[in-house]
């Protein structure tokens, strides 16, 4: 497997912060109450002894062992091993000079000896189906300019204010003709933001509802077999696509609306099975 081709490894502007997982991290997150865990698992850009790169964690309670692999360790499956933490089943380590747009999977070996080969359940970006591999990228950087949609929608009280939500499938909504480089005629997340604008605006939509748009192996489970919670799906472009989609929307005044789908959880060997 190669570099995820959308998601180059550049350097993010903003310096890295060093990713801790404390004590007090773990026990949330074993309440059920850690609302910003996702800031912690997964893949993100860390500075530990002055060295700038890559920290990876992941929840295995059952795991024997971790490993990550991945483009950048040219997949030996016994270079990264990840340190369990405490006894609440979370593993980490950091990786020096791992860059943006690196592939990478989680092996878990289990205590029978089995080796899983698994996404990230924490990743923001997905490589392009048929591959199912994670793909190290940053929210970092994106200049948002829809302060205005923001600061209007928190004085709004939508139990009094007429709402219309137009729900939408981005994958069969409209299509461009097929080529060998799009054989299925997708949008893009920009070029969608364009047309979608136009149709709610004429029609008088004042809201569009996304649907299934987490990462997803199979394109006819319409986004409702998710590997990605956290991922909006490559099919469609990188995350900073997806942000400039969002942020075109509020800019036209149109708010967005996620279809979330957390029971219907696909048998891929990639996929989220609890270990």
């Amino acid at each position: 497997m190669a570099k995820a081709k959308t998601a180059k490894a550049v350097k993010a502007a903003k310096v890295p912060e060093t990713v801790y997982i404390s004590e007090a991290d773990q026990y949330l997150f074993a309440q059920g109450t850690h609302y910003d865990i996702y800031k912690k698992l997964g893949a993100h850009q860390s500075v530990e002894d002055g060295k700038k790169g890559m920290s990876f964690a992941v929840w295995a309670p059952h795991a024997a062992s971790v490993f990550v692999i991945g483009t950048f360790n040219s997949w030996n499956e016994t270079a990264n091993q990840l340190e369990k933490l405490g006894p609440g089943g979370i593993y980490k380590t950091f990786i020096p000079d791992v860059g943006l747009g690196e592939l990478y999977k989680f092996l878990i070996i289990t205590p029978d000896g089995r080796k899983l080969y698994k996404a990230d359940p924490f990743a923001n970006y997905a490589e392009l189906r048929p591959g199912t591999a994670s793909a190290v990228t940053t929210l970092e950087g994106f200049s948002w300019s829809d302060s205005e949609w923001i600061e209007h929608r928190a004085g709004k009280d939508m139990r009094k204010e007429p709402l219309s939500i137009y729900e939408v499938h981005m994958g069969s909504w409209r299509k461009h003709p097929q080529t060998e480089d799009n054989e299925k005629g997708f949008y893009t997340y920009r070029e969608f933001a364009v047309e979608i604008t136009k149709y709610v605006k004429a029609m008088g939509y004042t809201h569009v509802e996304l649907m299934g748009i987490a990462e997803h192996p199979f394109d006819g489970s319409w986004g409702y077999q998710v590997t990605g919670y956290y991922a909006p799906t490559s099919r469609y472009g990188t995350p900073r696509d997806f942000m400039y989609m969002i942020n075109y929307l509020h800019r036209h005044k149109i708010g967005v609306i996620l279809d979330w789908v957390p029971a219907h959880f696909p048998k891929d060997a990639h996929g989220a099975v609890c270990i």
